[in-house]
């Protein structure tokens, strides 16, 4: 699993938009974006124009640091759903959301898309009974996701529950009465993706 060690709040400052990659402190007025919106860079100011290309760029980078997702990860999805007959730029974005690690953020068991992901890493999480430690894990209707049955697990997913301010999306039911698990009703559609994107954008720049 890579790790980023550079400061989150830059990449949403650079993207111009919130990434919501530190949890519930993006919901604060410690929230960084809110407090500085400016692109970060001393030399900002004398940048010239953005080119189209820095523009489909740009787009693209904001869904892989939305996600959590590498080139060569993002490249695999996106060959994924090109190879499908539907919207490329649709079908890629449902990927993205049929994650193990944005589901389990989804459901409230972790603050943030990466502590979703150490969650399952380190095997606090079950698909339909069976652990499953792979993050980029694709889920499909009917899979349930539970909290593995064992103090430790309960008591970081149960912390994470009490903090969360968030609603569930519709294509998720989420039951945190006892063990805490939530079952994909459905395939999530375009109206379910949590930034706005431009696809097509996306799609322009990696067909090139």
């Amino acid at each position: 699993m890579a790790r980023r060690r550079s400061p989150v709040c830059r990449l949403c400052r650079r993207e111009g938009a919130k990434l919501f990659l530190k949890g519930t402190r993006c919901d604060t007025p410690k929230c960084a974006f809110e407090r500085r919106e400016s692109v970060p860079g001393m030399a900002y100011s004398r940048r010239g124009k953005q080119t189209d290309y820095g523009v489909h760029l740009r787009e693209k980078q904001k869904v892989k640091n939305h996600y959590g997702i590498l080139e060569r990860q993002f490249r695999k999805i996106f060959a994924q759903a090109e190879r499908g007959t539907s919207n490329t730029g649709e079908t890629l974005m449902i990927l993205l959301e049929r994650r193990l690690d944005n589901v389990v953020y989804r459901l409230g068991f972790g603050l943030s898309r990466a502590q979703a992901r150490l969650l399952i890493a380190h095997g606090h999480v079950t698909v339909n009974g069976r652990r499953v430690d792979i993050a980029s894990y694709s889920t499909r209707p009917g899979d349930v996701i539970r909290v593995k049955n064992r103090a430790k697990s309960l008591a970081r997913v149960r912390q994470a529950l009490g903090e969360v301010n968030r609603e569930a999306p519709d294509f998720l039911t989420v039951t945190t009465d006892g063990v805490p698990e939530g079952i994909m009703a459905r395939l999530p559609g375009p109206e379910h993706v949590s930034i706005p994107v431009q696809t097509q954008l996306i799609v322009e720049l990696c067909s090139r």
